[in-house]
C-alpha cells in the first residue's frame, strides 16, 4: 500500500508539473538584444537569474543563455519584474539609455505607474517576465531519477517539482518531492513531503516577512502525516548574481500523527532558518537550506531540517542534480527513529521563464 500511494502521489506530482508549462507566453520575438562584440540578436528576452539572461531566438531550438555582463543595449515592450541587490523591485518595460563607454550599463524602466527610473545593470539581479494572465507568470523546475538492481529486486525513485509565482512586492512558491526505496525481504521506505511559502519584501531593503506550510510523511520516522506552520522575519546578507545568502526567526507549530498507535503530539517551537546559494554562469547551482525548531512548550527537545541540491547544467533546459535530505529529532516518541535522510541523483527540467 505505501508503494501504491508513493507511486499515485509522485504521478501525481509529475502530471501537475507537466500542466503548467502548456499555456506560457506566446508573443512576437521583437525584443532586441546586443552584445559587447557587437552582434545583435533578435528574439525573446524570458528573464534574468544568477547573471544570466536568457532569451529565445525563432531560428534556435531551445531556450538559449547568454552573459548579463556582457550585453551592451536590449530593448523590450514585455512586462519585467526587476529586482536590485538591495532588495528593490519594479515592473515596467525595459530600454538601455545612452551611456557613454567608459561607464557601467545603465537599464531603463518605464514602470506601470507612469514613471521611469534607470538602474546600472550591475545592480540587478533577476527579471522575471509577467503578465495580467495568470498562468503566464510561474517558473518551475521537475526533477526526477530511478535506479533499479535485478540482483536483489531493489527499485529507488525520486520525484520532485518546485513552482514559483513571482510579483512586485511578493512571491508565492510550492514545492513536492516523493522518494521510494524497496527491496525483496524488506519493507518499502517512502517519504512524501510538500512546502508552500509566501515571500513579501518590506519597505527597508533586503528585509521580507515570510510564511510557511510543510507536510511531511516518513515511514522511517513512523510520521504518518506531520504538518508544521510558522512566519517569521528575514533578511538577505548577500543578494548578487554569484550568490544568495538569507537569514531567517520566527515562530512555528507543529501538529503530528505516528504510527503504531502512538498519540499525536502538538509542538509550539521558535525557528532558525537559513538559504545558501551558489551560482557559476550557466554551469553549476547549489542550494543548501537549514531550519531549526527549538521547542517552546517541551523545553529541551529540538527539531532539525535540511536539503541540499547541486545542479550541473547539461544543455538548454537540461541539468543533472545531486540532492540531500534529513530530518532529525532528539526526543522521538516510542522509541521511534529520530532521524530520516537520504540522496538521490537525477535529471531536471526547467520551465516557465527560463
Amino acid at each position: 500500500m505505501k508503494i501504491i500511494r508513493a507511486i499515485k502521489i509522485g504521478a501525481g506530482v509529475l502530471s501537475f508539473a507537466l500542466f503548467l508549462p502548456a499555456p506560457l507566453f506566446s508573443r512576437e520575438s521583437t525584443d532586441v538584444i546586443v552584445m559587447k562584440n557587437g552582434d545583435r540578436l533578435t528574439g525573446k528576452i524570458k528573464g534574468l537569474n544568477a547573471g544570466v539572461l536568457y532569451i529565445s531566438v525563432p531560428y534556435i531550438l531551445g531556450t538559449s543563455q547568454v552573459e548579463w555582463e556582457k550585453v551592451a543595449r536590449l530593448e523590450s515592450t514585455q512586462l519585467f519584474l526587476v529586482k536590485t541587490e538591495d532588495g528593490l523591485m519594479y515592473t515596467g518595460k525595459l530600454a538601455t539609455t545612452n551611456t557613454p563607454g567608459t561607464r557601467p550599463l545603465e537599464i531603463q524602466i518605464a514602470q506601470t505607474s507612469g514613471k521611469e527610473v534607470v538602474i546600472d545593470s550591475s545592480r540587478i539581479i533577476q527579471m522575471n517576465m509577467t503578465s495580467e494572465k495568470f498562468f503566464q507568470r510561474f517558473n518551475g523546475s521537475i526533477n526526477s531519477g530511478i535506479v533499479y538492481s535485478k540482483g536483489n529486486e531493489s527499485t529507488q525513485y525520486s520525484l520532485g517539482t518546485q513552482i514559483t509565482y513571482p510579483r512586485e512586492r511578493w512571491e508565492a512558491a510550492a514545492s513536492v518531492s516523493s522518494t521510494l526505496s524497496s527491496s525483496t525481504g524488506a519493507s518499502a521506505s517512502t517519504r512524501n513531503q510538500l512546502d508552500v511559502a509566501v515571500f513579501h519584501l518590506l519597505r527597508w531593503n533586503n528585509w521580507f516577512y515570510d510564511g510557511f506550510g510543510t507536510f511531511l510523511q516518513s515511514s522511517e520516522q513512523g510520521i504518518t502525516r506531520q504538518g508544521t506552520y510558522g512566519g517569521g522575519l528575514g533578511r538577505y546578507l548577500k543578494n548578487s548574481n554569484t550568490a544568495r545568502i538569507t537569514l531567517l526567526a520566527g515562530l512555528a507549530w507543529q501538529d503530528t500523527a505516528y504510527e503504531q498507535d502512538i498519540p499525536a503530539q502538538n509542538l509550539a517551537s521558535g525557528m532558525i532558518g537559513a538559504k545558501l546559494q551558489f551560482f557559476q554562469f550557466n554551469k553549476t547551482t547549489a542550494t543548501v537550506s537549514a531550519a531549526l525548531f527549538p521547542a517552546i512548550s517541551e523545553l529541551g527537545r529540538v527539531k532539525f531540517n535540511t536539503n541540499a541540491t547541486y545542479y550541473l547544467k547539461i544543455k538548454g533546459n537540461l541539468s543533472w542534480n545531486v540532492s540531500f535530505y534529513g530530518s532529525w529529532d532528539n526526543r522521538p516518541p516510542g522509541g521511534l527513529p529520530g532521524s530520516d535522510y537520504g540522496s538521490s541523483s537525477g535529471l531536471s527540467l526547467t520551465f516557465g521563464n527560463r
